[in-house]
């Protein structure tokens, strides 16, 4: 007799990261690599930040502090919030697993879109709870589509804005719209991990004044897009205390180390490496818009640190080509490939490489 699997386990994928660049060095045979597939930094992280973590390499014997003291404080200092409606977290994937856990019952509707963040759908069937998928609506999320698939079942709304991949986003009039609407009873979760690179006036740069008027939304953040954390694996949420009481019942004890809490109140001090990295993406963003142009190659106007283009190839076929020549991208979906934005000399690289391949 063979052991038997959680039948809801047949129909989830593992999850597939960005291909390492000392991978892709062994494999094709190749000393040039660069990673533009995981939206990471390419700034790397305040100094600030590094120096925080030196110092407390004395302390790798010593369990973390398991409340996240000294961040939860600073975060709530900055954000005009008490420490009770903030739990840090190791990355926002872990935050949305943990969401799962203290929401949806087996058979749940939960509503989300399409294309955005794969997590999202995954934690939904490991949980049991069943996907109500919207379509986006020229790329961007359709919130009328989602209201409209509301009913008595739904538990739970992913949102994710901007949203990852396509790095389209919608208004602060639309979330708030939208919120009217959400009966009280079903959770929101507002994943805005890519919020500090928005350039467009009507984005809600404000939405820790929605946890005031909508106690049912849950608002998700994260070190490792702008900050340049995201070795370290840590995020945050924000919610009423009621939320964050019972979803830290199924926290881990220690969940977030040492090294991500020093870290993290480092890089929350410096600003300037913030206001550094969003000029140099809006630089390359609009470098890259340009390149495009000329190239003919259709592409979704972003307000994230990527961006969604359509190589009229297939996506593998190009992420597979690109790869052979040094440069690792996310194919997503059909001839749409995601490309992160890098620095200047790594953005005329791609476009060197995919003028090339295409």
């Amino acid at each position: 007799m063979s052991i038997s699997f959680r039948k809801e386990l047949k129909d989830i994928a593992a999850y597939k990261p960005g291909k390492p660049i000392e991978d892709v060095k062994r494999e094709y045979g190749i000393k040039h690599v660069i990673k533009l597939a995981s939206n990471e930094n390419p700034l790397g992280c305040s100094p600030k930040a590094v120096e925080a973590v030196k110092k407390a390499a004395d302390q790798l014997a010593i369990y973390p502090d398991g409340n996240c003291t000294l961040l939860k404080e600073a975060l709530a200092n900055k954000l005009g919030l008490k420490p009770t409606q903030i739990l840090p977290s190791s990355g926002s994937d872990e935050m949305i697993d943990q969401i799962a856990k203290t929401f949806m019952n087996k058979d749940d509707e939960i509503i989300l879109a399409d294309i955005t963040f794969p997590r999202y759908i995954t934690t939904t069937k490991m949980m049991g709870a069943k996907p109500v998928i919207v379509p986006l609506k020229n790329w961007t999320y359709g919130l009328d589509g989602m209201l409209n698939a509301i009913t008595e079942k739904t538990k739970l709304i992913w949102l994710c804005n901007p949203n990852n991949p396509t790095g389209t986003m919608f208004s602060e009039e639309e979330l708030l719209n939208f919120l009217d609407k959400v009966p009280s009873n079903i959770v929101v979760v507002y994943d805005e991990a890519y919020n500090e690179y928005v350039t467009r006036d009507d984005f809600p740069r404000n939405s820790i004044k929605l946890l005031d008027k909508y106690p049912n939304i849950i608002i998700m953040r994260t070190f490792s897009k702008i900050y340049g954390l995201a070795a370290l694996r840590i995020g945050y949420t924000m919610a009423s205390e009621e939320i964050i009481h019972n979803i830290n019942k199924i926290r881990g004890p220690f969940n977030v180390n040492t090294m991500a809490q020093v870290a993290a109140l480092a890089a929350l001090e410096d600003e300037d490496f913030v206001k550094r990295s969003y000029e140099m993406n809006k630089e390359g963003k609009e470098y890259l818009y340009k390149e495009l142009n000329k190239m003919g190659i259709e592409y979704v106007p972003s307000e994230t640190n990527h961006i969604f283009m359509n190589v009229n190839k297939d996506a593998n076929e190009v992420f597979e080509a690109l790869q052979r020549k040094g440069v690792i991208i996310r194919p997503i979906t059909g001839t749409w490939i995601r490309v992160t934005i890098g620095t200047q000399e790594q953005n005329e690289v791609f476009i060197k490489c995919l003028n090339e391949v295409i």
